[in-house]
């Protein structure tokens, strides 16, 4: 059938929003009507030819997505048309050695390696741009009508809450609050720096909030981002700049936990410098491949330790429903990380916006 799409039809060019084919699921797969979907950094990084994973046009990007099971293929059980599901960015199997091991989020089986490189297990896609196959971003493509993807990536939840603000919880939140969770696994009473408050950062200071943390430390070169993440919970708030001194003067000796969300290596290495002997930093955003990442040797000899994140290295089953609890129970803000709602057709508007960092996140809805 035919829906609209923005395509990714040229790196560097803005989205064209047309009209795609689209087929019927196959086996295993679920087709989704997409209601709301986030413009995360991902998009971002996709759209300027910086993506380790979107080589080659066409490309339907969108990947922070909930909407409703419109059709289901073949031997799926677990959700039926009509359905609200959040669309999660990993579908893991529960069979290879990662799910086995409990590592959901290294998940290797054949469909979720396939998803990563924008295509159904097979090998071919379900969308079609003038008869052209068009992959679509991590095997979802929510800057579109309707998505096919795999039947794990489906998460049902509760039809009382809005998409627009369930479709947050997967990517930005829930990479942000997993961070501190389930790779950091922050304790109460123990200080935390976030560097870069845009919308995946404001999700870490969310998470260190629920993690019980008393101090908090916000870091962006934008003041305006500053400011949002004292409104979600940060207790202090500088403009980045040599953090070990700047931190060093509000918790003495280093912070506990940082957290780098700019995916700049540079200032991946100052926040690693602005932790306190045996204290962790992770990596939530991710540097472009080949960039030098400068760590001075002495600082680990003090036991300090820096570990990378793949989503918040969720179990989409255990995570997301859990997340959305939080936001009914008054614990998790999604609302107030929507700066605004806009239309398909104001796509390239949406994204101008997330370049500027003058918006939290802007979310893409559907009629």
């Amino acid at each position: 059938m035919l829906m609209r799409a923005a395509v990714l039809t040229a790196f560097k060019s803005p989205l064209e929003v047309r009209e795609v084919e689209i087929a019927d699921p196959g086996p295993g797969e679920v087709r989704v009507r997409i209601a709301a979907s986030g413009v995360c950094g991902s998009d971002i990084k996709a759209l300027d030819g910086k993506s380790p994973i979107v080589r080659r046009p066409p490309y339907i990007l969108g990947h922070e997505s909930a909407g409703v099971v419109e059709s289901v293929g073949e031997d799926v059980t677990r959700v039926r048309p009509g359905d609200h599901v959040i669309i999660a960015m990993n579908g893991p199997c529960g069979r290879c050695r990662n799910c086995v091991g409990g590592r959901f989020h290294l998940c290797s089986a054949p469909e979720r390696m396939a998803a990563v490189s924008g295509t159904m297990r097979d090998g071919t896609t379900r969308v079609r741009v003038d008869g052209e196959g068009a992959r679509t971003m991590i095997g979802i493509g929510s800057f579109a009508e309707y998505a096919v993807v795999n039947e794990p990536m489906c998460v049902k939840i509760d039809k009382g809450p809005s998409q627009a603000s369930m479709c947050l919880l997967a990517c930005g939140v829930i990479t942000g609050v997993g961070a501190v969770l389930n790779v950091a696994r922050v304790r109460p009473g123990s200080s935390v720096l976030v560097v870069g408050c845009g919308g995946v950062g404001l999700n870490v200071v969310q998470g260190a909030v629920l993690a019980g943390a008393t101090t908090i430390v916000a870091a962006d070169v934008n003041e305006r981002k500053l400011a949002l993440a004292t409104r979600f919970g940060a207790t202090h708030a500088i403009v980045a700049g040599d953090l070990a001194t700047q931190v060093g003067e509000i918790v003495r000796g280093g912070v506990d936990y940082a957290f780098d969300a700019t995916g700049v290596a540079e200032v991946l290495g100052r926040a690693f410098a602005a932790t306190q002997p045996g204290g962790t930093t992770v990596m939530v955003g991710s540097p472009p491949p080949g960039d030098p990442l400068t760590i001075e040797p002495g600082l680990l000899f003090a036991s300090r330790r820096l570990m990378g994140t793949q989503g918040g290295d969720a179990s989409p089953a255990r995570d997301l429903p859990m997340l959305a609890g939080q936001y009914l129970l008054g614990r998790l803000d999604l609302d107030g990380l929507i700066s605004e709602r806009l239309p398909l057709d104001a796509v390239n508007d949406a994204i101008r916006h997330t370049r500027e960092g003058s918006v939290a996140r802007t979310v893409i809805t559907f009629d």
